[in-house]
Order: structure tokens, then sequence, then C-alpha cells
């Protein structure tokens, strides 16, 4: 029976139908026992016999490809593709596919709800009830804001259309040609920082390229304002951003994704920023459908 490596850390913990699919064409199944992102190495250990990989967010490079030489296809279960040396992999003929649209309004919905809670100080306010200190304090409303998107993919896009209900003027910024099916309006980089109130993150990152939003970058932001990243690790420069923080020269951050997982840095140190463990494709209807199609993906590279 020929194996098949799955790499997402909770891979068919809410509904077993992926797994199922697998074992009904007669493959066995490699779940990933470490329950984080994997290391390339940990990669070649468990999948040396694999035809196949569902993959998360690990490093697939042709490092990997040359040690798993039965590989045939990779799955990965997710939009972003930056993980996956697409180059190398098609000099080893090994098919890709990924899920573009699976996460798309699982990531939109938390950015939202991230947006609201950082403006209205929920986690702040939970904190201090949990060490017994009642203290109401003042929030902002989201209606008026003005909204910055950086990136504006499926997923910037869905941001978009949810925010238009609270009456925000919402521009983006995205090098490529965009036609928004709303009404949006184009900025270059540097107005947009400047111009928002709010800043949400929807782009890749680029392989070995520097952070999107460094110190000089952030330092254009408002101080009354807000960041939110559910894009990449790597797009902030997290020392950076820490710096600001601590400083109040921005008033709040919301992070979903980090540049080492697990986060083990300095932000943790602070009140005025939500950290969650890259979770953004985590709502369970999103992410069962997006197992699910990235099992018949899978199977539909091996046998056709």
């Amino acid at each position: 029976m020929k194996n098949v490596l799955i790499t997402t850390s909770t891979f068919g913990e809410f509904d077993k139908t992926p797994l199922k699919l697998i074992k009904k064409e007669r493959f066995s199944y490699i779940l990933n026992p470490y329950k984080r992102k994997m290391k390339s190495e940990e990669v070649v250990e468990l999948g040396e016999d694999a035809v196949g990989i569902i993959a998360g967010t690990e490093h697939l490079d042709d490092g990997v490809f040359r040690r798993l030489r039965n590989l045939k296809v990779i799955s990965r279960c997710g939009a972003g593709m930056e993980s996956v040396d697409m180059e190398a992999a098609k000099r080893k003929g090994i098919i890709i596919y990924n899920t573009p649209d699976g996460p798309t309004l699982a990531v939109a919905e938390l950015a939202v709800g991230l947006i609201l809670n950082l403006l209205r100080k929920t986690c702040e306010m939970d904190r201090d009830m949990r060490y017994g200190v009642w203290k109401k304090k003042m929030g902002s409303l989201l209606r008026g804001k003005k909204v910055g998107i950086i990136g504006l993919g499926r997923i910037g896009e869905s941001v978009a259309k949810l925010l238009s209900a609270f009456g925000v003027e919402i521009a983006y910024h995205d090098k490529a040609p965009k036609k928004p099916s709303l009404k949006c309006e184009k900025k270059g980089f540097e107005k947009i920082m400047k111009w928002a109130d709010i800043i949400t993150l929807h782009i890749s990152a680029g392989k070995n390229s520097k952070p999107l939003l460094d110190k000089k970058a952030l330092g254009m932001m408002k101080k009354e304002s807000w960041l939110i990243n559910l894009s990449r690790g790597g797009v902030v420069d997290e020392k950076a951003l820490y710096k600001a923080l601590s400083a109040k020269r921005i008033t709040g951050a919301a992070i979903d994704v980090f540049g080492g997982e697990p986060y083990k840095g300095a932000l943790k140190e602070l009140d005025n920023v939500i950290l969650t463990p890259h979770v953004g494709s985590y709502a369970r209807e999103a992410r069962v459908a997006m197992e699910i199609e990235a099992t018949k993906n899978l199977l539909k590279g091996l046998i056709g």
C-alpha cells in the first residue's frame, strides 16, 4: 500500500471524510505527529516512501524533493504557494495543486472580528476582568474609519465586502491591475500607509524577501491607527512592530502569522496586540471543505 504524508497539524480532526477518501482509494496515510509546522528534515523522515503530500506551510524545496524519490503529487491545503519551490517541483515532474477558495471567507471574517476587537479593546478588558480589575475602557467605532487593504486578492476583496456594511471608507494597494467588484480607490503604498486608520494585510510573502512593513513603513502610519496581519509571516518586521506598539506610535495590532512558528517573541509582553496561532482558516466549515478539496486534488493527481 502506497503512503500519503499529511503535514498540516490538525487534518481530519473535525471530519474524517478526507481520511476515508484516502483509504477508499487504497492509500495509507501518515499524520503530522508534531501538531505544528513541520521542519524540512521531519518531512523527509516521515515522507521517505510517500507518493503524495497534503501540505501545510512547511518549506518544500529542491533539497526535499531530491530525497523524496517517490513523490508525485503535492496538494496544498490552503491558497498560498510561496512555501513550495514551484520550479524545482516542475523539474522533478511533481504535480502541484492548491485550494485557493477554501480559506477565503474564514480569513475575511476573522479579519473583521479582530478589527472590532481591537477598536473596542475587548481582549484588554477580558484580561483585566480575569485579574479582578473592573475597568471600563473607551473604544472606537468602526463606522467612518479609513481602511487600507494591502493585497486585493480573493481574501482582500472579501474583507472589503464585509467591511462595506460598516460604513467605512475603503482603499487598496496592489501591484497587480485589479477591477474591484465594489467602490474603492487604489492608492500607492506610501499614500495608503499615511491615509488609513486601519491597515489589513492580505498578500503573499516573496521568497527571501524583506518585510514589506519595516520600521520605515510602520513609521508612516497614523498614531491613532491599527494593523492587522493575517497574510504571511515575514511580511511585518516583528521587532519594528514591537517598538512601534510599545512606544504607542501606533495604537494596536492583531497578528495571526509569524516569521517563526510557534511564536515565542517579545510581542507577547504587550497588551495592545492580539496574537493568534495561525488560525485564519480555522472555521470548522471552511476547514473541512478545504481538507476535502485538498484530498480530492491529491487523489486526482495520483490516480487520474
